[in-house]
């Protein structure tokens, strides 16, 4: 029995050291496949997951803690001042 780790990765430098660390910490349980986001279905799969930003990895078909719930939030981008005009 094996414990499938995915990496989504859109190949840019800190999805490198992503999947580096993955694969420096994988055991012999763990199957890793790495997923480029620029193919159509795996951005598919990628939102199905609710993965909102890369590098993501998801264990066992769930994101991990540290990936989840990351990407662009509208409350956020407002708060920052984004579509606001400046007075």
């Amino acid at each position: 029995m094996k414990r499938k780790i995915e990496v989504f990765s859109a190949g840019c430098p800190v999805c490198k050291e992503t999947v580096d660390l993955v694969n420096r910490i994988k055991c012999d349980s763990c199957e890793v496949t790495v997923l480029d986001m620029h193919d159509p279905n795996v951005s598919d799969r990628a939102k199905a997951l609710g993965i909102r930003s890369v590098p993501a990895v998801v264990v066992d078909g769930k994101i991990a803690h540290c990936c989840a719930g990351r990407g662009p939030d509208e409350a956020a981008l407002r708060a920052a001042g984004v579509g606001q005009p400046i007075p």
